[in-house]
C-alpha cells in the first residue's frame, strides 16, 4: 500500500479537520510536521502550495482540507483508495 500522508503543523485549525475526516472513514495516515523553512521548501517542491494540511492518499496529492471533503463528497477519495 502506498502511503497517506499530511503534511502539518500542530496549530492549524484545518489540519485536525483533515484528521478527523480521515480518522472517520478509518483510513489511517502519517502526519509530518512542517516545522523549518526545510520542510516548507519539502511542501513547497512536493505541491506547490505554501499551506498546510497538504493531503497525500495512496501517493496522489489531493490538497488541503477543503480538497479532501470535496474528494471524499464527490467520492473522489474513494477511487483513490481503490488504486
Amino acid at each position: 500500500m502506498k502511503k497517506n500522508k499530511i503534511y502539518c503543523t500542530d496549530s492549524c485549525p484545518f489540519c485536525q479537520r483533515a484528521y478527523q475526516l480521515l480518522e472517520r472513514r478509518g483510513i489511517p495516515f502519517k502526519k509530518h510536521y512542517v516545522k523549518d523553512s526545510n520542510d516548507w521548501d519539502e511542501v513547497k517542491e512536493l505541491t506547490g502550495r505554501n499551506t498546510v494540511p497538504q493531503v497525500f492518499i495512496n501517493g496522489v496529492h489531493i490538497g488541503g482540507f477543503d480538497d479532501l471533503s470535496a474528494a471524499d463528497q464527490s467520492g473522489r477519495l474513494d477511487k483513490i483508495l481503490a488504486q
